[in-house]
């Protein structure tokens, strides 16, 4: 179901290790028009990456930012703001290497962080995920059902009583 990408408010964050692509990506996006909110890192400096990605999921789930609804986050593999991301309340956070995950994890999980890993991602190709994550939308119906059984609430399944 992926559309013209229409200008959206876009929120993106990076510790030290994503800092570089962040701001290809950030330069990407202003160029097609997007409002883009940046939470920082603001340098190559060492910083710690749940910092930021708490930032940005504060920014996505408050009333401050309206319509925003979609994140980029960036450090050097993807898979630490991926966690860190998904330990936030109405986030579902998506480490991507692939433009077909990005689309399918916007269209089927109604994904609104998308994670990358500078690292292992080149510009190209992490622009063009960008692009394909922006693009999608969520199909909704059975797929709606099965984001609701993520819900913190739901969660509680996976508890033994154990811990």
């Amino acid at each position: 179901m992926s559309t013209p990408t229409t200008p959206r408010r876009v929120c993106i964050g990076a510790d030290h290790a994503g800092f570089a692509l962040k701001e290809q990506i950030k330069q990407h996006l202003l160029g097609k028009g997007h409002e883009v909110i940046d939470v920082g890192t603001d340098s190559q400096t060492s910083c710690d990456y749940p910092e930021f990605a708490q930032h940005l999921c504060k920014k996505l789930t408050s009333k401050e930012l309206g319509e925003c609804g979609l994140g980029v986050l960036i450090c050097g593999t993807g898979i630490g703001m991926s966690m860190a991301a998904n330990k936030c309340p109405g986030i579902r956070a998506a480490l991507c290497t692939h433009e077909f995950l990005a689309r399918m994890t916007r269209r089927h999980n109604n994904a609104n962080v998308l994670c990358l890993g500078e690292r292992v991602t080149g510009p190209g190709l992490a622009l063009a995920i960008v692009d394909a994550f922006l693009e999608e939308s969520f199909e909704g119906g059975r797929h709606q059902r099965r984001v609701d059984l993520m819900e913190p609430a739901t969660a509680e399944a996976c508890r033994d009583g154990s811990a």
